[in-house]
């Protein structure tokens, strides 16, 4: 029996917002709380429901001290984070060793994430637009901001208290959509609110740090960790520690 085709992805027009699309943002997130490691599935919430964020983020990342520069340079994070060579070289207790720890112990790899984003959006890949750009550099410094906050990339509560906290840093739509699910979905597993309580721990300490994307990632990796944090004001997640080891002590880390 013959398969049907899939209608092809349209690239999006980054002169305008994207309209909307809840029902293409439904179907991935029942997908991705099928499957946590679905990644493919967070891209194509963000692109259903993320609209104009990455054009408004990317005006408020000119207004900032080093904003022009970065722009105007627009280095490829996921390039950047790829040299190995220069990730090795980072020094010891810096963001960027901690870096070089996580993809160790985790396999995962910049040009992987970005790989994954482009699965079924092929067209997208490298567009020369300012805006398309931006919208990169937000992918490529996801990790980092694992480090950064300290929530765990392979587990599922680590990747939902970074959504909220990324909800609050970037105002992306498909972030809320994303911690909401997650946050639902503990509760009904669990029976508990710890878990939906570690998420709104993430919304709100994205809430109170600066604006990390306006931070030059190049500059921040050679940065002590302790230090990047609280110049950044990121604080300790003390309720997702307890949400953590609650779900490690009822054998459910994979919820």
């Amino acid at each position: 029996m013959a398969t049907q085709a899939q209608p092809p992805v349209q690239a999006i027009d980054w002169g305008k917002p994207r309209k909307r699309e809840w029902g293409t943002a439904l179907r991935a997130l029942l997908k991705l709380l099928g499957n946590a490691d679905d990644t493919v599935q967070v891209f194509r919430i963000m692109r259903a429901l993320n609209g104009d964020t990455a054009a408004k983020n990317y005006r408020k990342l000119l207004t900032t001290p080093q904003g022009g520069r970065l722009a105007y340079q627009r280095i490829e994070l996921s390039e950047r984070f790829s040299d190995r060579a220069w990730i090795d070289s980072l020094p010891e207790g810096s963001v960027g060793a901690a870096y070089r720890a996580f993809l160790d112990r985790t396999g995962y790899s910049a040009q992987g994430l970005a790989d994954v984003s482009y699965a079924d959006a092929e067209v997208e890949r490298n567009v020369e637009h300012p805006h398309a750009w931006f919208g990169r550099r937000e992918r490529d410094i996801h990790d980092i901001w694992h480090i950064l906050t300290g929530y765990q990339a392979d587990e599922p509560l680590g990747e939902a208290c970074l959504v909220a906290f990324s909800y609050s840093q970037t105002g992306g739509l498909g972030w809320a959509f994303i911690g909401a699910g997650a946050a639902l979905k503990s509760l009904k597993i669990t029976g508990k609110r710890t878990f939906a309580k570690a998420v709104l721990e993430g919304r709100r300490h994205g809430k109170r740090a600066k604006w990390l994307s306006g931070e030059d990632y190049e500059a921040l990796m050679y940065e002590p960790l302790d230090a990047a944090r609280e110049r950044l004001g990121i604080e300790e997640p003390k309720i997702y520690r307890q949400a953590q080891a609650e779900l490690q002590a009822a054998g459910l880390i994979g919820l």
